[in-house]
């Protein structure tokens, strides 16, 4: 998806960023398979109403797009490309020809409206798109979408633009390598997709006003300096000399950790 950067009319689209949506499915008929989810939540407890997420809001209505990931085998035709409010990624309208119905799924990159995309156990060829299980994946390719066998949905590699390295395996685990260059082990009778996520130039937008954050729920972040003595260790306008700590008087530099407390089972003798 292309980006592009609005003219300066005012001050919002001055340094605004935007992608071009008009290649995406409008909402029709067929992509109404969804289901609205009204966020009640605002960072707050709902008993006591103290604040245990900062910087969060509720934020607009959003539409949630169920995505099927975890099927055995599918045969299905990629219809279109639809945008998916929940995430940063994109999502694409499938048909299955098997039980004759459409459904959303991750768009992975280079795949385009018209392209066949199956998700079988056994698979003899591997094109971009294709799902199947990391014992048919050969070592060195690029993954996507990965969920472990005891899980619903996909949990690793699921944002724009990324992508895993299958390293090592054998018949019981195999070794990826994620986005953050860190190794881990799974089972190999997990699932994973081959190729990257769709919408790689997300990185590049730029909001332009605070209105469209405080849509996404997000509320602005204050500086410890810029409160009062009673909100912050550092309120007052002077710290007074103190290192940088947490609003509950934490350092947070020098590698401070706290000790792990071990307890010990008494028995009764």
């Amino acid at each position: 998806m292309k980006i592009k950067q609005l003219n300066p009319v005012n001050s919002s689209s001055r340094h605004s960023i935007k992608q071009c949506k008009s290649a995406l499915i409008k909402n029709s008929k067929i992509t109404k398979k969804t289901r609205i989810i009204i966020k009640k939540s605002y960072g707050r407890c709902k008993k006591t109403g103290h604040i245990t997420a900062w910087h969060r809001q509720k934020g607009a209505k959003k539409l949630y797009k169920i995505q099927i990931t975890n099927k055995p085998e599918i045969k299905s035709l990629l219809i279109g490309v639809n945008h998916n409010p929940n995430a940063n990624s994109l999502s694409s309208l499938n048909f299955n020809f098997v039980t004759k119905k459409f459904f959303n799924d991750l768009h992975i990159k280079n795949t385009y409206p018209g392209s066949l995309i199956t998700k079988t156990n056994e698979v003899n060829e591997l094109r971009n798109g294709y799902r199947s299980t990391i014992t048919n994946i050969p070592t060195g390719t690029l993954i996507s979408n990965i969920n472990l066998p005891y899980k619903k949905y996909g949990q690793y590699s699921k944002a724009a633009g990324t992508f895993s390295q299958l390293i090592q395996k054998d018949y019981i685990t195999a070794k990826l390598k994620l986005p953050s260059n860190k190794i881990i082990e799974i089972p190999a009778t997990s699932q994973a997709t081959v190729g990257t996520v769709s919408n790689e130039l997300y990185r590049n937008i730029k909001a332009g006003k605070a209105g469209r954050n405080r849509n996404l729920g997000r509320r602005p972040i204050v500086r410890g300096i810029a409160m009062n003595p009673v909100d912050h260790p550092h309120g007052g306008r002077t710290n007074g000399g103190q290192l940088s700590s947490t609003p509950w008087g934490l350092p947070t530099k020098n590698g401070f950790k706290l000790k792990k407390r071990t307890y010990k089972n008494k028995k009764n003798k």
